[in-house]
């Protein structure tokens, strides 16, 4: 039985009770399931008596027992205990706990998958960095979040749509267009330009692909430096993205919203909704009646539009697009665009706190010999993708930068996270998965098979240790039905490693094949059944999080 199920049961007890008269409540949509802290308080423990006795205007207590009466007639619970003010206190039978084995083996990868937000379709933008060099660390953070966030949304059930917006209009990319020039022609980078390796590696891609280029006159070599560069640095960032495992559905390009005219027709549709007015020669969105702390121009007095108008322009995108909700992931010096970016949600008639979220991420700083790591030998005077991934490699990077709340500063140690130890959380967990791989093996070079499912023993998963796994078991689907719920991927992570803990415990404590001239037991077989049910959770949540599931290490 399954939380989920058991969940399920309480319920049930629950409108029988209210269809037997004995109670006047509205039956709970959900009912809180939670394995105690105390093993001695049963394997579940249930809340439901005291959610429900106000309304039911009897003492907790007295409504717990009329569900408890309920829950005790069914098959698999082996005992309930009322404690305290009116907890269900639930025991199930060792073979209604150790049914879980047979339920995940028979799932495989889809074990712990739900349909928590079917019918949902999210569009979840993230890194977005601009194309003007290599992505930096911050950037590397929200690539390993966001696309662990799109895996568990769809895992949850939604329709998700993955999409980097390339910010290819404005300044920067006239800076990076006369920053390339400059350096192909060895003249020095303007003092507001980029600088660094790359550039002087693109440049002279710039050169080798278009011959006779510096031959030019400056304006005509510009503007091939500058498209060039574009596309030259996006195709570098996708590859960056692809390498780390990060694929992205829509590849939005800011410059269309103004080719297409979208952003003047953006203007358009908002002074439609009333939130827009002319002063002093601009155009303004009144976004002070939604709780931004000033009103907000797009169109600048000499009819230039404003990177603001473009936010608007790609909100009401994204929702043509047929995108419900539209979730923001920015950088930590992006706090001010959250009242903003609501405020135009507001104006355009959608409801800030359904259509649009704004997640904002923290700084990472790398540490090597203790020190912190403060230049990229490429980039210059940032830590880029690259730099993380030759330092640590890509499931370390992906793991810890995701094992950590995004509102969090998060330092990773290079040196801890390419040590093959305990302290090495990615390692800690992987080993859990190999060292389940191994026992596998074992089995299969000593002939020894599992057996079919129809005659795996359950009941005899019967230690502390067992039950311990098999409860942890157990919480996957919740882990990933809350952290897709509240946008949280480190609560997966998190959990992945109290899995392996008890794991571990649970092998140096229950020997799973036979020893010696041990004859082989239907206990060393309904073992494999929950060392395969384990190792099928790690590998589902480190596939959640884009990591490999290694089978040796």
């Amino acid at each position: 039985m399954t939380p989920a199920e058991l969940s399920q049961a309480v319920q049930a007890a629950v409108s029988a009770a209210v269809q037997a008269g004995e109670l006047t409540v509205a039956v709970p949509e959900t009912v809180n399931v939670e394995r105690p802290k105390n093993r001695d308080h049963g394997d579940y423990a249930v809340n439901v008596a005291l959610q429900l006795a106000k309304a039911a205007g009897k003492p907790p207590r007295q409504v717990a027992e009329l569900v408890a009466a309920r829950l005790r007639e069914l098959p698999g619970i082996a005992k309930i205990d009322i404690a305290g003010p009116g907890f269900l206190n639930i025991t199930l039978d060792a073979a209604t706990q150790g049914e879980l084995a047979r339920t995940i083996v028979t799932a495989g990868d889809v074990y712990g998958h739900g349909d928590a937000f079917a019918g949902q379709k999210i569009n979840l933008e993230f890194v977005s960095a601009n194309p003007t060099g290599p992505i930096h660390i911050g950037g590397v953070r929200w690539a390993a979040v966001g696309d662990s966030l799109a895996r568990i949304l769809r895992a949850c059930g939604a329709d998700v749509t993955t999409e980097y917006y390339i910010n290819d209009a404005g300044v920067q990319i006239s800076k990076f267009g006369t920053s390339l020039q400059a350096a192909a022609n060895n003249r020095p980078v303007p003092e507001d330009g980029y600088v660094g390796e790359y550039i002087n590696d693109i440049a002279a891609e710039i050169v080798k692909q278009n011959p006779g280029i510096l031959e030019l006159d400056d304006e005509t070599q510009l503007r091939t430096f500058r498209s060039e560069g574009l596309r030259l640095m996006v195709a570098e960032i996708q590859r960056s993205m692809e390498e780390f495992g990060v694929h992205f559905d829509v590849w939005f390009s800011e410059k269309s919203l103004h080719d297409s005219g979208a952003v003047e027709k953006a203007v358009e549709r908002l002074r439609e909704q009333g939130h827009v007015y002319d002063q002093d020669g601009a155009v303004w969105l009144r976004t002070t009646d939604f709780g931004d702390d000033k009103d907000r121009v797009l169109i600048k007095a000499d009819g230039d539009t404003t990177y603001f108008a473009s936010d608007a322009a790609y909100y009401l995108n994204k929702r043509d697009r047929g995108n419900d909700v539209n979730v923001y992931m920015l950088g930590a010096d992006h706090h001010g665009y959250v009242g903003r970016l609501k405020a135009i949600v507001a104006c355009a008639g959608d409801d800030p706190s359904h259509n649009i979220e704004v997640l904002i991420g923290q700084f990472v700083k790398m540490l090597k010999d203790g020190e912190e790591v403060r230049m990229s030998k490429r980039a210059g005077n940032i830590i880029t993708i690259d730099d993380v991934v030759d330092w640590i490699g890509v499931d370390a990077a992906r793991y810890s930068l995701a094992r950590v709340p995004t509102d969090s500063t998060l330092t990773l140690d290079i040196d801890v996270l390419t040590s093959q130890t305990n302290e090495n959380p990615v390692f800690y967990v992987q080993y859990a998965h190999a060292r389940m791989s191994s026992i596998a093996r074992n089995a299969a070079d000593l002939g020894i098979d599992k057996g079919a499912a129809a005659d795996f023993k359950p009941e005899l998963l019967s230690t502390p240790w067992e039950n311990q796994l098999l409860g942890q078991l157990g919480k996957f689907p919740g882990v990933l039905a809350t952290a897709g719920e509240l946008r949280e991927a480190h609560r997966v992570a998190r959990y992945l490693e109290e899995l392996a803990r008890d794991y571990h415990r649970f092998y140096d404590n229950c020997w799973v094949l036979p020893r010696g001239d041990e004859e082989v037991t239907d206990l060393n077989r309904a073992r494999l059944w929950l060392v395969e049910a384990t190792r099928t959770v790690v590998a589902n949540g480190l596939g959640l999080l884009g990591v490999s599931a290694p089978e040796r290490m």
